[in-house]
């Protein structure tokens, strides 16, 4: 199978529609406006790995079709990009082994108070993941299969979240600054895949005049635009963006 990365949800925290059923001002005809919650799926030299466990990661994995998790890597520890992780449980039964989940010191501490269950024996359930605490450079492997990934760690309003690199390739959903040391390490990429909220300036996410500024001065061959609010419809976005720049939808992927 060809090496592949998945948008497997690029809603913000709410999704799309609403709970209440509130569009905002997406156009309901469009598909591409049902949005689940941030999430995305690398496949390399057949390691499965999920970025961030989403509320709606059932059926995210349902929907694409992905047979297997071999690790998890987490942005940060808002409950929008972790609380799906228990939904994890069926794989940990399918290969009779811990899934390694990695992050950041703060993340990993966090997941590990919050989810106790999923990292320590409980009331008669064994554990289903092991814990790992990335350094700025880490490795994935499987077999003798392996993956190098660069965790940069971004300002996300009053904390750090961490975007990643590899195969020319950035995953930035949740940031509202890029650290001037690190600036130059997201330039002339062959995908950037980066956070645009909405129209109006947030104080924990890029907001789309930032994001496109920033997406300009990076270059990347393809810039696709992720975390979209209620009041971005992917209709209107796609027509006043130039032909490098694009908004992502559920389900969107390419081979690298």
């Amino acid at each position: 199978m060809k090496n592949k990365f998945t948008i497997l949800g690029c809603g913000s925290s709410l999704g799309a529609p609403w709970i209440t059923n509130h569009w905002g001002n997406l156009n309901k005809k469009n598909k591409k406006n049902i949005r689940t919650r941030c999430c995305a799926h690398i496949f390399y030299q057949n390691i499965s790995i999920l970025i961030d466990t989403s509320p709606d990661i059932k059926e995210q994995i349902r929907k694409n079709k992905i047979k297997n998790i071999d690790a998890v890597i987490y942005t940060h520890e808002h409950a929008d990009q972790t609380v799906g992780i228990f939904e994890l449980r069926p794989f940990f039964w399918k290969n009779k082994k811990k899934i390694p989940v990695y992050g950041s010191k703060r993340t990993i501490e966090l997941l590990r108070q919050k989810y106790t269950f999923c990292f320590s024996p409980r009331s008669g359930y064994k554990p289903i993941m092991s814990s790992n605490t990335f350094n700025e450079q880490f490795t994935i492997r499987k077999n003798n299969k392996m993956l190098k990934i660069r965790a940069i760690e971004l300002q996300h309003g009053m904390i750090k979240a961490n975007g990643f690199i590899f195969k020319k390739i950035a995953y930035l959903s949740d940031c509202n600054k890029i650290p001037k040391k690190s600036f130059n390490l997201f330039k002339n990429l062959d995908y950037l895949v980066i956070d645009c909220l909405r129209k109006n300036p947030h104080p924990s996410h890029f907001h789309f005049d930032e994001t496109i500024r920033i997406a300009k001065k990076l270059s990347a061959k393809k810039t696709i635009l992720t975390n979209l609010h209620v009041d971005l419809d992917y209709q209107s976005l796609k027509k006043k963006l130039p032909k490098n720049i694009t908004p992502a939808y559920d389900g969107l992927s390419f081979n690298f």
